[in-house]
């Protein structure tokens, strides 16, 4: 798709001459209105004026949502609960920003009018101003970026938010998000290629530019553009030139690929630029100017290639989420060796489940799944809104893998109970508590029945819950996890774990027993290697692609190479180390205290590279997000600011390390 129109090509797009400009709202109309308190002496250039509405943006898709969605075009916004209809005429055409980069100057103003008009604290922006920079002395040339939600096409933070708390409507095709519906979960800000979301670590919520909806109700553009100083910014029906502009185009350097979400905002940057842009924050990327013009991000190696531990910087905020994943992962992992083992005529699995034991490994598996999920619920802003989770199974994987992990728990619950009447331990403790049989109350048989079916459906909730598990991380913004690595990694690890769970709580019994257990240590010790070796093949793989990308995924793995390099290493080595043991023992078949012995091993350096691959997982992502500046968006000015106390400044705007 061409990313570059010129107006004097398409006879449909009017220019104005802002000498005989008049706003689309007349004066006396606007001032009538009640949705926003329009000055005595507002200048023209703060008041929309389109003229002309083209059918169709460059994309394809209708310009005028009531057409495109049904609706009816004289609805309500119900703008801070006012009923009244604004009174501008092109109130249901989608609009967007134009931002002429060459004429913006870096001077904030636009940032300083959103966060003023928002009452926004210092650590949150709805539109902030970064830059990218290149040439050297004398030919430096420096390109200012002001960025703020562009109320795409296709929202993937709508899709993507579990609580519905996001919603495009048809009046100026504006990406509306109530805080107030956000639990704080912040997959909104994972999903979106602009870091338009803002997550609020004080409040435990997200907000984000809503378009200013109440000013375009009076004809009036949004507030970061009325106080732009340099002509940089503008706004109005998307696909309408500004006049005295010669460009329309869908990006610019350091802004991601448009065909992600097909945003609403048009760009024009006529200076020559040099053939490579660096960014000015501390993260590893650069743009690099093509044959046709466009500039792709590559990797900046600005800390050289020196290997470091850094093992407290595995630390990070998805912590809870480390942890949930890895717990999930074993105990789904445990129950599906455990039961379909004995559902499938597996004779030391069948005599397993028969035993008193099995009741125990599934109440374990409860335990530990409920560990997991509080966790994952602490980890949101507001915990006690978890249950608006599920209120967006139509789109979003975040809800249907939380739909998952909730039927894998209640039909494990469920399984777990109609499991007890055929535990020899439960018996003896329910006759001797209450004076007569379990088989009184239900047989075992007809218990047992009922246990299979929750069984069944549990190995359903388990396929259902991984497979979203995984999709939630194959996002496009971060090309890092976008790949196929995310599914070994977490098949893998289902498997290993599973393995290390079930197997040992199996092998555990059957010593105590008195039994062989050599098969079922054999056979468990095979799924263990198997797992090591799925989520082995996936890193090679990852290693090999990233290694030779050309964009923000490469970069992160550059940081794993070099700022957890030693850390990165150290997994490696003892994830062969691991695989080369395991594969040893399993093939061996060895028995006894040796034996057992180099299990435990096995079993200790599986959960250690276990904890550090995913904690290298969720601290190295880097998005496709917009340039910040040298101090604001800054991950590297941020740390350093926290690390001399600056940080406590509120005034400096860095985020608090709060929950």
């Amino acid at each position: 798709m061409n990313s570059e129109f010129k107006p004097e090509n398409l006879k449909d797009v009017e220019i104005f001459d802002p000498r005989d400009m008049t706003p689309v709202v007349p004066l006396e109309k606007a001032e009538s209105a009640s949705h926003w308190e329009v000055r005595t002496q507002e200048q023209p250039y703060a008041f929309l004026s389109d003229k002309k509405v083209d059918e169709k943006n460059r994309y394809g898709q209708l310009i005028d949502l009531v057409d495109l969605t049904g609706l009816p075009a004289e609805r309500s916004m119900y703008i801070n609960e006012n009923p009244d209809v604004g009174v501008n005429p092109n109130r249901n055409k989608q609009h967007g920003f134009f931002f002429t980069a060459d004429n913006c100057i870096g001077c904030h103003a636009c940032e300083a009018a959103c966060s003023e008009k928002n009452e926004n604290p210092a650590h949150l922006a709805f539109r902030s101003v970064g830059y990218v920079e290149g040439g050297s002395y004398p030919d430096y040339k420096r390109m200012n970026i002001s960025m703020a939600c562009n109320h795409c096409d296709n929202p993937v933070c709508l899709k993507g938010c579990p609580t519905r708390a996001y919603t495009k409507h048809a009046e100026y095709g504006a990406v509306l998000q109530d805080p107030e519906t956000c639990f704080g979960c912040g997959y909104c800000t994972w999903v979106c290629p602009y870091n338009a979301p803002q997550l609020d670590p004080v409040k435990g919520q997200v907000s984000k530019c809503n378009m200013c909806v109440d000013r375009l109700e009076v004809g009036l553009k949004p507030a970061c553009v009325s106080a732009c100083v340099g002509n940089a910014l503008d706004f109005g029906v998307v696909e309408n030139v500004p006049e005295n502009r010669e460009q329309a185009k869908c990006s610019i350097p350091g802004f991601p690929t448009p065909e992600i979400t097909h945003p609403n905002i048009r760009f024009q940057q006529t200076k020559t630029l040099p053939n490579e842009m660096m960014r000015t924050d501390s993260m590893p990327v650069k743009y690099r100017k093509e044959e046709d013009g466009s500039f792709i991000p590559m990797v900046d190696q600005k800390k050289g290639k020196e290997k470091h531990w850094n093992f407290a910087k595995l630390s990070s905020r998805e912590n809870p989420l480390v942890l949930f994943t890895l717990a999930m992962q074993g105990v789904m992992g445990a129950f599906a060796l455990t039961f379909l083992g004995s559902l499938l005529g597996v004779g030391f699995l069948e005599a397993f489940r028969a035993s008193s034991v099995y009741v125990p490994l599934l109440i374990v598996c409860l335990v530990i799944g409920a560990a997991g999920n509080f966790m994952s619920a602490m980890h949101l802003g507001k915990p006690h809104r978890f249950y608006r989770g599920f209120n967006n199974l139509r789109h979003s994987p975040m809800s249907r893998e939380i739909l998952g992990v909730a039927g894998f728990m209640a039909t494990l619950g469920f399984h777990t109970l109609f499991s007890l009447p055929a535990n020899g331990v439960f018996q003896s403790l329910y006759s001797g508590l209450i004076g007569a049989d379990i088989s009184a109350l239900i047989s075992v048989e007809t218990a047992t029945s009922i246990a299979d079916g929750f069984g069944v459906l549990c190995l359903a909730f388990i396929a259902f819950g991984l497979y979203y598990m995984t999709r939630c991380y194959r996002i496009e913004a971060r090309p890092f996890w976008n790949h196929y690595q995310v599914n070994t990694a977490f098949v893998g690890n289902l498997i290993s774990l599973g393995g290390l769970l079930g197997g040992g709580t199996l092998v555990v019994s059957l010593v105590i027993a008195g039994v062989d257990y050599q098969a079922a240590l054999v056979s468990c010790g095979a799924l263990v290697c198997l797992g090591i070796a799925l989520e082995g093949l996936g890193l090679l793989g990852h290693h090999r692609d990233m290694s030779s990308a050309n964009h923000e995924g490469a970069a992160s793995h550059y940081i794993q190479c070099t700022t957890f390099g030693k850390t990165y290493i150290l997994r490696n080595v003892l994830l062969m180390v691991n695989l080369v043991l395991a594969s040893a023992l399993t093939l061996s078949a060895a028995t006894g205290v040796v034996a057992l012995a180099g299990w435990l091993m096995v079993a200790l350096v599986l959960v250690m590279t276990c904890l550090i691959g995913r904690a290298l997982f969720y601290v190295l992502v880097i998005p496709t997000t917009m340039p910040g500046a040298f101090f604001w968006k800054n991950k590297g000015f941020e740390e350093h600011a926290r690390d001399i106390g600056l940080a406590e400044m509120p005034q400096v705007g860095v985020v608090p390390h709060v929950h």
